[in-house]
């Protein structure tokens, strides 16, 4: 059987900056690969946007849940925030997905949300119910048959990678106190070098023009000095949780 991964994000953009060179690096080695996305409506300029990312990482056609981003409801307009949304509900989307693709493998944000993005942070929630209610077949019976993935990797940051490039991104060091992106770095379980794929995923990273534009965390990252940008494309890690 085809090995299978599926990422699951909050926003358009979010599949190529958090997960960009593991799903290309999968897709090329013949992996099945997927991602839902939780926020954005079809039609919308985002979801077109993210059509063209996932194509350059080889990730399928988007799986959208369709409600609006936290920060902007035109995301997804006459639908509910994702933040609002019953989370049973949020949970059995998320658990229909699953068992579609069948994943050995699910992708999703650390606990903190990778900045704390309180989409990102629900996300996580979500994901981590969902990837164990998607085994019962107590649970969600009209979702597919059930399927339990091997493992729920967690995207995030080393704290040594975040505290090195700090004053260099935001000309200061941290405040004291200071709630920082990112795990220890003992608490990192996979490593992986992407390299090879740093441009594919540049390339997705900009099929997002919208948010190049918007001079949001994507406009700061692709203005990142080089030191820091190169490792940061060349590197993806991530915290495993086994099931």
């Amino acid at each position: 059987m085809t090995f299978s991964v599926l990422a699951v994000h909050a926003h358009p953009d979010d599949e190529a900056i958090w997960t960009g060179g593991t799903l290309a690096k999968y897709a090329d080695e013949g992996a099945r690969t997927a991602v839902v996305t939780c926020t954005g409506a079809e039609g919308t300029l985002r979801a077109r946007e993210l059509e063209r990312a996932l194509d350059i990482l080889g990730a399928g056609e988007p799986r959208l849940l369709g409600f609006a981003d936290a920060r902007n409801p035109d995301s997804a307009p006459g639908r509910p925030r994702f933040l609002d949304v019953p989370f049973d509900e949020t949970v059995g989307l998320l658990v229909g997905h699953i068992r579609d693709v069948r994943p050995d493998v699910v992708l999703t944000y650390d606990g903190f949300g990778g900045y704390g993005h309180p989409d990102h942070v629900h996300v996580h929630r979500a994901a981590l119910a969902a990837v164990e209610a998607a085994g019962y077949d107590q649970l969600y019976l009209d979702a597919g048959d059930p399927w339990r993935p091997h493992a729920l990797y967690l995207a995030t940051i080393p704290r040594s990678v975040v505290t090195s490039h700090w004053r260099a991104i935001f000309g200061a060091d941290p405040e004291p106190g200071q709630a920082l992106p990112g795990v220890p770095d003992d608490q990192v379980s996979a490593a992986l070098d992407v390299s090879r794929w740093s441009e594919r995923k540049w390339a997705a990273m900009h099929a997002h023009e919208s948010e190049v534009g918007r001079g949001a965390s994507m406009t700061m990252l692709t203005s990142l000095p080089e030191p820091a940008r190169t490792q940061m494309l060349s590197n993806e890690w991530y915290r495993r949780i086994a099931f």
